[in-house]
Protein backbone atom coordinates (compact mmCIF):
# COMPACT_ATOMS: atom_id res chain seq x y z
CA UNK A 1 0.00 0.00 0.00
CA UNK A 2 1.27 3.35 -0.77
CA UNK A 3 2.74 5.19 2.40
CA UNK A 4 0.78 8.37 2.79
CA UNK A 5 2.88 11.71 3.76
CA UNK A 6 0.72 15.10 4.90
CA UNK A 7 2.88 17.78 4.92
CA UNK A 8 1.84 20.66 7.35
CA UNK A 9 2.81 24.21 6.46
CA UNK A 10 2.54 27.69 7.51
CA UNK A 11 3.28 31.43 6.23
CA UNK A 12 6.84 31.79 6.24
CA UNK A 13 7.43 28.33 5.43
CA UNK A 14 10.94 27.58 3.59
CA UNK A 15 10.66 27.20 0.10
CA UNK A 16 12.80 24.43 -0.54
CA UNK A 17 11.67 22.14 2.51
CA UNK A 18 7.91 22.62 1.13
CA UNK A 19 9.16 21.23 -2.45
CA UNK A 20 11.96 18.88 -1.01
CA UNK A 21 9.68 16.06 0.68
CA UNK A 22 7.77 15.42 -2.82
CA UNK A 23 11.57 15.56 -4.75
CA UNK A 24 12.60 12.86 -2.06
CA UNK A 25 9.78 10.46 -1.66
CA UNK A 26 8.28 11.38 -4.85
CA UNK A 27 8.99 8.55 -8.03
CA UNK A 28 10.05 5.84 -5.68
CA UNK A 29 8.64 3.03 -7.15
CA UNK A 30 7.97 -1.39 -5.50
CA UNK A 31 8.21 -3.93 -7.77
CA UNK A 32 4.84 -3.86 -9.45
CA UNK A 33 5.82 -0.25 -10.03
CA UNK A 34 3.93 1.52 -8.10
CA UNK A 35 4.24 4.46 -6.15
CA UNK A 36 5.91 3.88 -2.47
CA UNK A 37 4.72 7.21 -1.09
CA UNK A 38 2.16 10.20 -2.06
CA UNK A 39 3.24 12.92 -0.36
CA UNK A 40 0.24 16.08 -0.19
CA UNK A 41 1.06 19.24 1.47
CA UNK A 42 -1.68 20.86 3.31
CA UNK A 43 -2.28 24.33 5.53
CA UNK A 44 -4.65 25.47 7.94
CA UNK A 45 -7.90 26.00 5.67
CA UNK A 46 -6.55 25.80 2.73
CA UNK A 47 -4.85 28.86 2.82
CA UNK A 48 -2.01 30.15 0.24
CA UNK A 49 1.04 30.25 2.14
CA UNK A 50 3.83 32.75 1.97
CA UNK A 51 7.21 31.41 1.76
CA UNK A 52 10.66 32.73 2.37
CA UNK A 53 11.29 32.78 -1.26
CA UNK A 54 8.99 35.77 -2.18
CA UNK A 55 6.24 33.69 -3.39
CA UNK A 56 3.09 32.45 -2.34
CA UNK A 57 2.10 29.07 -2.67
CA UNK A 58 -1.69 27.67 -3.05
CA UNK A 59 -1.76 24.38 -1.47
CA UNK A 60 -4.03 22.12 -2.78
CA UNK A 61 -5.37 20.63 0.49
CA UNK A 62 -6.43 21.63 3.88
CA UNK A 63 -5.41 19.31 7.20
CA UNK A 64 -8.50 16.79 6.56
CA UNK A 65 -5.33 14.97 4.44
CA UNK A 66 -3.85 14.54 7.88
CA UNK A 67 -5.76 12.63 9.41
CA UNK A 68 -5.70 9.83 6.08
CA UNK A 69 -1.97 10.21 6.86
CA UNK A 70 0.60 7.55 7.78
CA UNK A 71 3.27 10.19 8.26
CA UNK A 72 2.54 13.78 9.23
CA UNK A 73 5.44 16.53 8.54
CA UNK A 74 5.77 19.92 9.94
CA UNK A 75 7.65 22.20 7.92
CA UNK A 76 9.97 24.98 9.15
CA UNK A 77 9.82 28.71 8.78
CA UNK A 78 8.68 31.64 10.75
CA UNK A 79 5.23 30.85 11.05
CA UNK A 80 6.43 27.50 13.10
CA UNK A 81 9.01 28.81 14.82
CA UNK A 82 6.68 31.57 16.25
CA UNK A 83 4.94 28.53 18.09
CA UNK A 84 4.27 28.78 21.56
CA UNK A 85 2.47 26.97 23.92
CA UNK A 86 -1.51 28.15 23.19
CA UNK A 87 -0.58 29.75 20.01
CA UNK A 88 -0.30 26.94 17.80
CA UNK A 89 -3.28 27.31 14.96
CA UNK A 90 -6.23 25.62 16.50
CA UNK A 91 -6.92 23.32 13.30
CA UNK A 92 -3.17 22.62 13.68
CA UNK A 93 -3.13 21.60 17.17
CA UNK A 94 -6.08 19.46 16.81
CA UNK A 95 -4.69 17.73 13.74
CA UNK A 96 -1.42 16.60 15.07
CA UNK A 97 -3.08 15.63 18.16
CA UNK A 98 -4.95 13.27 16.41
CA UNK A 99 -2.91 11.79 14.01
CA UNK A 100 -0.27 11.42 16.94
CA UNK A 101 -3.46 9.58 19.17
CA UNK A 102 -4.12 7.55 16.35
CA UNK A 103 -0.39 6.23 16.04
CA UNK A 104 0.52 8.20 12.63
CA UNK A 105 4.33 8.79 12.81
CA UNK A 106 5.16 12.82 13.65
CA UNK A 107 8.10 14.39 12.00
CA UNK A 108 9.16 17.68 12.05
CA UNK A 109 11.93 19.49 9.70
CA UNK A 110 14.32 22.25 11.07
CA UNK A 111 12.01 24.71 13.27
CA UNK A 112 9.06 22.74 12.38
CA UNK A 113 9.94 21.24 16.15
CA UNK A 114 8.59 24.36 17.49
CA UNK A 115 5.11 23.52 16.65
CA UNK A 116 5.20 20.04 17.86
CA UNK A 117 6.66 21.19 21.13
CA UNK A 118 4.22 24.07 21.65
CA UNK A 119 1.03 21.01 21.32
CA UNK A 120 3.05 18.55 23.75
CA UNK A 121 4.21 16.01 21.29
CA UNK A 122 8.11 16.91 22.75
CA UNK A 123 7.62 16.44 26.42
CA UNK A 124 9.81 14.52 27.89
CA UNK A 125 11.33 13.59 24.79
CA UNK A 126 14.81 14.20 23.29
CA UNK A 127 14.64 16.32 20.18
CA UNK A 128 16.72 18.48 17.93
CA UNK A 129 16.11 21.94 16.11
CA UNK A 130 18.25 24.19 13.97
CA UNK A 131 21.58 25.03 15.86
CA UNK A 132 20.85 29.02 15.70
CA UNK A 133 17.53 28.70 17.51
CA UNK A 134 18.41 26.20 19.89
CA UNK A 135 18.90 28.79 23.16
CA UNK A 136 15.37 29.96 21.48
CA UNK A 137 14.10 26.77 21.91
CA UNK A 138 15.22 25.67 25.15
CA UNK A 139 14.54 28.75 26.99
CA UNK A 140 10.77 28.41 25.35
CA UNK A 141 10.40 24.40 26.66
CA UNK A 142 12.44 23.12 28.67
CA UNK A 143 10.42 20.18 29.09
CA UNK A 144 11.87 18.89 25.78
CA UNK A 145 15.69 17.24 26.34
CA UNK A 146 17.20 18.94 23.05
CA UNK A 147 20.36 17.55 21.21
CA UNK A 148 21.35 20.61 19.34
CA UNK A 149 24.33 18.94 17.96
CA UNK A 150 23.09 16.23 16.06
CA UNK A 151 21.61 15.91 12.46
CA UNK A 152 18.23 14.33 13.97
CA UNK A 153 16.30 12.63 16.70
CA UNK A 154 14.26 9.36 16.86
CA UNK A 155 12.64 9.04 20.17
CA UNK A 156 8.75 8.33 19.12
CA UNK A 157 8.28 11.49 17.57
CA UNK A 158 11.36 12.31 14.61
CA UNK A 159 13.14 15.97 14.71
CA UNK A 160 15.31 17.04 12.27
CA UNK A 161 18.21 19.90 12.16
CA UNK A 162 18.42 22.33 9.83
CA UNK A 163 17.24 22.80 6.75
CA UNK A 164 19.69 20.12 4.61
CA UNK A 165 19.32 17.77 7.34
CA UNK A 166 16.01 17.13 6.51
CA UNK A 167 17.33 15.56 3.64
CA UNK A 168 18.89 12.44 5.88
CA UNK A 169 15.92 12.29 8.16
CA UNK A 170 13.76 11.97 4.87
CA UNK A 171 16.20 8.87 3.87
CA UNK A 172 16.36 7.75 7.30
CA UNK A 173 12.08 7.28 6.88
CA UNK A 174 12.72 5.50 3.59
CA UNK A 175 15.16 3.21 5.64
CA UNK A 176 13.11 2.36 8.55
CA UNK A 177 9.65 1.90 6.19
CA UNK A 178 11.06 0.07 3.19
CA UNK A 179 15.49 -1.22 4.21
CA UNK A 180 18.07 -0.06 3.71
CA UNK A 181 18.56 -1.00 0.25
CA UNK A 182 15.67 1.05 -0.88
CA UNK A 183 17.26 3.87 1.55
CA UNK A 184 20.64 4.03 -0.35
CA UNK A 185 18.87 3.70 -3.85
CA UNK A 186 17.08 6.98 -3.09
CA UNK A 187 20.29 8.56 -1.89
CA UNK A 188 22.15 7.98 -4.95
CA UNK A 189 18.93 9.40 -6.92
CA UNK A 190 19.54 12.61 -5.10
CA UNK A 191 23.52 12.51 -5.09
CA UNK A 192 23.93 12.51 -1.57
CA UNK A 193 25.49 10.18 1.05
CA UNK A 194 22.85 7.80 2.94
CA UNK A 195 24.50 9.12 5.91
CA UNK A 196 26.56 12.05 6.86
CA UNK A 197 28.97 12.11 8.91
CA UNK A 198 29.32 14.28 11.92
CA UNK A 199 26.23 16.76 13.24
CA UNK A 200 25.31 20.29 13.65
CA UNK A 201 28.39 20.61 16.28
CA UNK A 202 31.10 21.68 13.14
CA UNK A 203 29.02 24.81 12.42
CA UNK A 204 28.18 25.64 15.77
CA UNK A 205 29.81 29.52 16.41
CA UNK A 206 32.29 30.25 18.67
CA UNK A 207 30.22 32.40 21.89
CA UNK A 208 31.86 35.67 22.39
CA UNK A 209 30.83 37.98 25.00
CA UNK A 210 28.82 41.07 24.24
CA UNK A 211 29.71 44.42 25.31
CA UNK A 212 29.17 44.73 29.02
CA UNK A 213 31.34 42.07 30.08
CA UNK A 214 34.37 44.04 29.47
CA UNK A 215 36.56 42.39 31.90
CA UNK A 216 35.90 38.80 30.45
CA UNK A 217 36.28 40.19 26.95
CA UNK A 218 39.79 41.26 27.79
CA UNK A 219 40.30 38.03 29.48
CA UNK A 220 39.19 35.82 26.88
CA UNK A 221 40.56 38.13 23.91
CA UNK A 222 43.98 37.20 25.63
CA UNK A 223 43.13 33.28 26.05
CA UNK A 224 42.54 33.02 22.63
CA UNK A 225 45.47 34.65 21.42
CA UNK A 226 47.52 32.40 23.70
CA UNK A 227 46.06 28.99 22.84
CA UNK A 228 49.14 27.26 22.70
CA UNK A 229 50.40 28.10 26.24
CA UNK A 230 48.83 26.53 29.03
CA UNK A 231 45.56 28.09 29.97
CA UNK A 232 44.27 27.03 33.43
CA UNK A 233 41.45 28.68 34.90
CA UNK A 234 43.28 29.78 37.81
CA UNK A 235 45.17 31.91 35.18
CA UNK A 236 42.32 33.32 33.84
CA UNK A 237 41.21 34.28 36.91
CA UNK A 238 44.07 36.11 38.17
CA UNK A 239 44.02 38.10 34.92
CA UNK A 240 40.17 38.81 35.77
CA UNK A 241 41.47 40.27 38.88
CA UNK A 242 39.28 37.46 40.30
CA UNK A 243 39.09 34.76 42.73
CA UNK A 244 38.65 31.31 41.14
CA UNK A 245 35.27 30.64 42.59
CA UNK A 246 33.86 34.30 41.25
CA UNK A 247 35.44 33.91 37.88
CA UNK A 248 33.95 30.64 37.63
CA UNK A 249 30.57 31.77 38.71
CA UNK A 250 30.39 34.72 36.62
CA UNK A 251 31.91 33.32 33.59
CA UNK A 252 28.77 30.18 33.44
CA UNK A 253 26.21 33.60 34.41
CA UNK A 254 27.24 34.69 31.42
CA UNK A 255 27.99 31.74 29.09
CA UNK A 256 26.00 28.68 30.22
CA UNK A 257 29.04 26.67 30.10
CA UNK A 258 32.44 26.65 32.33
CA UNK A 259 36.00 28.17 31.98
CA UNK A 260 37.49 24.55 30.70
CA UNK A 261 34.62 23.91 28.69
CA UNK A 262 34.78 26.85 26.72
CA UNK A 263 38.75 26.52 26.60
CA UNK A 264 38.10 23.30 24.75
CA UNK A 265 36.05 24.63 22.26
CA UNK A 266 37.77 27.29 21.55
CA UNK A 267 41.12 25.17 21.07
CA UNK A 268 38.61 23.33 18.80
CA UNK A 269 37.96 25.87 16.79
CA UNK A 270 41.00 27.44 15.66
CA UNK A 271 41.87 23.84 15.22
CA UNK A 272 39.35 23.83 12.38
CA UNK A 273 40.76 27.18 11.36
CA UNK A 274 43.95 25.81 10.68
CA UNK A 275 42.72 22.59 9.11
CA UNK A 276 40.59 24.59 6.37
CA UNK A 277 43.16 27.70 5.58
CA UNK A 278 46.60 25.46 6.22
CA UNK A 279 48.41 22.56 4.99
CA UNK A 280 49.94 21.97 8.85
CA UNK A 281 49.75 18.56 9.73
CA UNK A 282 47.43 17.51 12.35
CA UNK A 283 49.97 17.04 15.13
CA UNK A 284 51.54 20.71 13.92
CA UNK A 285 47.78 21.36 14.52
CA UNK A 286 46.97 19.97 17.79
CA UNK A 287 50.16 21.77 19.29
CA UNK A 288 49.18 25.28 17.67
CA UNK A 289 45.48 24.97 19.60
CA UNK A 290 46.87 23.70 22.39
CA UNK A 291 45.09 19.73 22.25
CA UNK A 292 48.71 18.79 22.49
CA UNK A 293 48.82 15.42 20.77
CA UNK A 294 47.70 14.41 17.05
CA UNK A 295 46.09 11.59 19.32
CA UNK A 296 43.99 14.05 21.75
CA UNK A 297 42.86 16.08 18.56
CA UNK A 298 41.37 13.29 16.90
CA UNK A 299 39.79 12.07 20.05
CA UNK A 300 38.49 15.54 20.76
CA UNK A 301 36.92 15.99 17.15
CA UNK A 302 35.48 12.30 16.85
CA UNK A 303 33.68 13.44 20.36
CA UNK A 304 32.46 16.79 19.32
CA UNK A 305 31.98 16.60 15.28
CA UNK A 306 31.78 12.78 14.91
CA UNK A 307 34.39 12.45 12.62
CA UNK A 308 38.03 12.67 12.32
CA UNK A 309 40.43 16.08 11.47
CA UNK A 310 40.93 14.44 7.97
CA UNK A 311 37.30 14.04 7.40
CA UNK A 312 36.75 17.43 8.42
CA UNK A 313 39.39 19.45 6.14
CA UNK A 314 38.22 17.09 3.23
CA UNK A 315 34.78 18.28 3.41
CA UNK A 316 34.97 22.06 4.79
CA UNK A 317 38.92 23.03 2.58
CA UNK A 318 37.63 24.03 -0.87
CA UNK A 319 39.39 21.76 -3.11
CA UNK A 320 41.61 24.54 -4.82
CA UNK A 321 43.11 25.11 -1.35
Amino acid sequence: MTHEIALIALDGVHAMDLGMPSQVFGGLLDENGDERYRVRAASPSGHPVVTTAGFTALLEHDLSVVAEADTVMVLPGSGARAARAGSVHPEVRDALLAAHARGARIVSICTGAFVLAAVGLLDGRRATTYWRRSEEFRAAFPSVQLEPDVLFVDDGVLTSAGVAAGLDLCLHLIALDFGVAVGNDAARRLVMAPRRSGGQAQFIERWRPTDDDDRLSEVLAWASAHLDEPITVDRLARRATMSERTFTRRFREHTGTSPTAWITTERLARARELLEGTDLYVDEIARASGLGTGTHLRAQFQRRFGQSPTEYRRVFRPASA
